[in-house]
């Protein structure tokens, strides 16, 4: 009864630990960079979906994870002309999707940590009625 026991054992952790190396050889087959990527894949921009706005000469773009500095570029002002429209008062911030480099170098203007320079705008969004979280102050 010990020996079949002690067989079991040594069994079921051989193969746990087979198991465990198999797993760990499919994570290595994971491929980030590759023939198969797509040209937008390869093209070192990020796909970034947040609230943008354009104040006073300085543009920010906040994401769920992070907020953005983002250089003052002719994309950037294309991009302000759109969401125009959606802006009630200038300091809305409305929803877009852009595609961007993203850099963390030393800039004189935009103090913010990250920055973004847009290189392609994929969506305006309309804001929704239910995210307006805005205080006023003053009458």
């Amino acid at each position: 009864m010990k020996n079949l026991f002690f067989v079991s054992v040594v069994l079921f952790a051989f193969l746990s630990c087979k198991n465990e190396a198999r797993s760990k050889e499919a994570d290595k087959d994971v491929v980030t960079d590759g023939p198969e990527r797509t040209a937008k894949q390869s093209d070192g921009l990020t796909l970034l979906k947040g609230d943008f706005v354009y104040f006073d000469g300085a543009a920010v773009l906040q994401t769920h994870a992070n907020i953005y500095g983002v250089f003052v570029t002719d994309k950037m002002h294309e991009l302000n002309k759109l969401v125009q429209p959606y802006k009630k008062v200038p300091t809305d911030m409305i929803p877009v999707e852009i595609r961007g480099k993203i850099t963390d170098k030393e800039d004189d203007v935009i103090l913010w940590e990250q920055k973004v320079e847009i290189k392609e705008i994929l969506n305006v969004f309309e804001p929704k009625k239910e995210n307006n979280d805005v205080i006023e102050l003053g009458s």
